[in-house]
């Protein structure tokens, strides 16, 4: 697979992922698109689902959660026409067919798989049936599956990413595992990404720099917001400064250069062939 015509073409695609952030208001989702366009993201991420096709009722815990912060399909048009006016990205992770068809007829740009679904094949083979460009996140993931949703994806020609991602909510800096993004641009001609659930901004500009061009981090409104996860979350202020960071990486390396840089023409009267 070459890199995808759609992928290839973005640099610092910074994902604000909302994801449940909102809590199952409608005005909340808004607000987020606000701040995330606001503060330089190039796209933001939702979470579409039905509760009972996402979770069993035995977690009784995670599906009151995710029951409580569930948005109508309707929610999801009115997300999508305001992030149009608002000249932002807006995709979704689908976790039910039913919900792959609905952002399809929303014309979303893109999908997003979910780590937790890089080995459910019903869900994934409903993406793939739109042809649309997609994301996925590899975290837990071995190897064989990484490969194999990428031969999936490439079998079917179509745009693929792959995201490295570690699992954990909040995750540590020593535990970031940034090698494997390395590791998965060696391996897999496509695009590479770093989806990081650290509650700062230094990890993701480390994969930046390591070659990550898709960065995913979730969003939340301020420091006060109550939300599912605001231990992995960061505030607009935050967005703003990884953005401004990570744009800089580009101008930071540069191009290779060596001889006399213009930056040094002032010392060259100190370069010696001998000693006086």
């Amino acid at each position: 697979m070459v890199k995808s015509t759609f992928f290839r073409r973005l640099n610092n695609f910074i994902i604000a992922e909302a994801g449940i952030n909102h809590n199952g208001k409608l005005k909340t989702a808004l607000k987020l698109v606000d701040i995330a366009k606001k503060n330089g993201a190039s796209a933001i991420k939702f979470q579409t689902y039905i509760t009972e096709k996402r979770i069993k009722k035995k977690y009784k815990n995670i599906f009151d959660i995710l029951k409580k912060c569930e948005l109508k399909f309707d929610d999801f048009k009115t997300i999508k026409d305001y992030c149009k006016y608002k000249k932002i990205i807006f995709f979704s992770t689908p976790f039910d067919k039913e919900s792959v068809n609905f952002l399809n007829e929303l014309n979303v740009k893109l999908f997003k798989v979910a780590s937790f679904d890089i080995g459910n094949y019903e869900l994934i083979n409903e993406i793939i049936k739109t042809k649309k460009p997609t994301i996925v996140s590899t975290g837990m993931a071995s190897l064989n599956e990484i490969e194999k949703v990428y031969n999936t994806f490439k079998k079917k020609k179509i745009d693929l990413a792959l995201l490295h991602c570690v699992s954990s909510y909040p995750n540590n800096d020593s535990s970031s595992y940034l090698s494997n993004i390395n590791f998965l641009k060696n391996r897999f001609k496509c695009e590479i990404g770093i989806s990081d659930h650290t509650n700062d901004i230094k990890i993701p500009i480390y994969g930046r720099l390591l070659g990550a061009h898709i960065i995913e981090k979730h969003l939340k409104i301020n420091n006060g917001h109550k939300c599912v996860d605001a231990p992995v979350s960061i505030t607009g202020k935050q967005l703003y400064e990884l953005k401004l960071e990570t744009d800089n990486i580009k101008k930071i390396l540069n191009n290779v250069s060596f001889g006399i840089r213009k930056e040094e023409k002032g010392s060259i009267k100190f370069k010696r062939n001998k000693i006086i």
